[in-house]
């Protein structure tokens, strides 16, 4: 299996809104998510691409989220659904990508995209910050519901990548876990046996796991802070 690079987007961090506003969007955020196509080569690392920034590294950047990809037939999808026009690029993601999304890739597959090798490390789970640059408000939670999320790689080998490039399957090991399966687990997945053998897996996220203990011991789980934050 095989995808390609449409678009290869980097920038910088924006420091936006105005103290004295009354609308919520309209108040002082800083985001690096507002990023600009390059047709130039560009280095991947280790920590993300060359040039390319993230305004709170709590929650983004470093080695396991280096690359955010973004698959290119959602932005249609999501412009019909929500009767508006959704940008490419709404995301923050670092590349679009065609013919892979959530249904056809695994966690922990292994791609050679130009002249770096990259593994996916992680389903992205998505934050305010896409919601208040569209100014809606519910665009986080539609992401997370409908598993349109979106993912992370880490870097295996650091080079350069570009636009066309094409991501070339080298390696999975985990057929049955698409990065769709993992965000069904969080957001719709009743069986605790499920839910206990993700868990249990070698792949998973640091970051997913108390909230799918929660899951498991049927407590509630608040995602408000992560997808509202200070939009309400």
């Amino acid at each position: 299996m095989s995808g390609r690079v449409e678009k290869l987007l980097i920038g910088s961090v924006k420091h936006l809104g105005e103290k004295q506003a009354e609308n919520k969007f309209d108040q002082p955020w800083s985001t690096g998510a507002y990023k600009t196509e390059t047709h130039e080569a560009v280095l991947l690392k280790y920590k993300g691409l060359e040039g390319d920034a993230v305004a709170d590294t709590r929650f983004h950047g470093g080695t396991e989220k280096a690359l955010f990809a973004y698959h290119i037939g959602h932005y249609d999808a999501l412009s019909q659904q929500l009767g508006r026009d959704i940008p490419i690029g709404s995301n923050g993601e670092n590349i679009v990508v065609s013919h892979m999304d959530e249904m056809n890739v695994c966690i922990e597959d292994v791609y050679q995209i130009g002249e770096a090798i990259v593994q996916v490390s992680q389903p992205r789970r998505p934050c305010w910050k896409p919601s208040r640059r569209l100014r809606m408000l519910e665009f986080g939670n539609i992401l997370q519901r409908t598993g349109r999320t979106g993912w992370y790689f880490r870097v295996l080998q650091e080079g350069r990548i570009q636009k066309g490039d094409v991501l070339q399957l080298l390696e999975r090991s985990y057929h049955e876990w698409t990065i769709q399966r993992m965000n069904d687990c969080l957001e719709h997945e009743t069986s605790i046996e499920t839910l206990q053998t993700l868990y249990n897996a070698p792949f998973l996220p640091e970051s997913w796991k108390k909230t799918l203990m929660k899951k498991i011991n049927n407590e509630q789980i608040d995602d408000h802070n992560r997808l509202y934050g200070p939009n309400v």
